[in-house]
């Protein structure tokens, strides 16, 4: 028997193993929020499977997302990031990682993790929406609208409420699995 998932995966063998092991799954460590901030920021503008087809050349590109190591970059390694064919080479993005990655300790000592920080904004539990075709998920909400505009007065580039609604959506925050999706009650 075919397992049913979101439309937006099917038939596409990467999208279908990200979408029924990651998409949507609560994520609380910091390490991987910040991965799924920086992937979601070069989406912006693209599909994110063209993202998740290089998500191993960012990796070894940004070193493992190690946010310490990023926010101290200078620009010979940024001239470098920006000849490496295997990531988005889009000078903008780049450089709001470096910035991105600022922010990001800022507010860890400010919060004591990023974690708390953002999962504040859904009372540390995931919004459990009632989708029935991917379809008619929004890209942004109001509540998008407010984590984005606190992110960018906190000196984020790049984090749009389209953005942050689909940072929302990878990490589980809310989850828009469509109601008929295998997925939808697992996480």
């Amino acid at each position: 028997m075919t397992k049913h998932r979101c439309g937006w995966c099917v038939g596409d063998p990467l999208y279908e193993a990200y979408h029924d092991q990651e998409w949507g799954v609560p994520i609380y460590d910091d390490d991987t929020l910040f991965e799924f901030l920086i992937l979601e920021t070069f989406q912006a503008g693209l599909s994110w499977i063209t993202v998740l087809r290089k998500r191993e050349n960012f990796r070894k590109a940004f070193d493992n997302f190690d946010y310490n190591k990023i926010a101290n970059y200078k620009q010979a390694k940024i001239e470098t990031l920006l000849q490496d064919k295997g990531i988005i080479r889009n000078k903008l993005k780049v450089n709001a990682t470096v910035t991105n990655a600022e922010a990001f300790m800022k507010i860890q000592d400010e919060f004591g993790s990023f974690s708390k920080y953002i999962w504040d904004f859904v009372d540390g539990k995931p919004i459990k929406n009632s989708v029935k075709n991917y379809k008619e998920a929004p890209a942004n909400t109001e509540l998008s609208d407010k984590i984005s505009k606190d992110l960018k007065k906190r000196g984020f580039k790049f984090v749009g409420t389209t953005v942050i609604y689909a940072h929302m959506q990878a990490t589980g925050m809310v989850n828009d699995h469509e109601v008929s999706c295998f997925r939808y009650n697992e996480v």
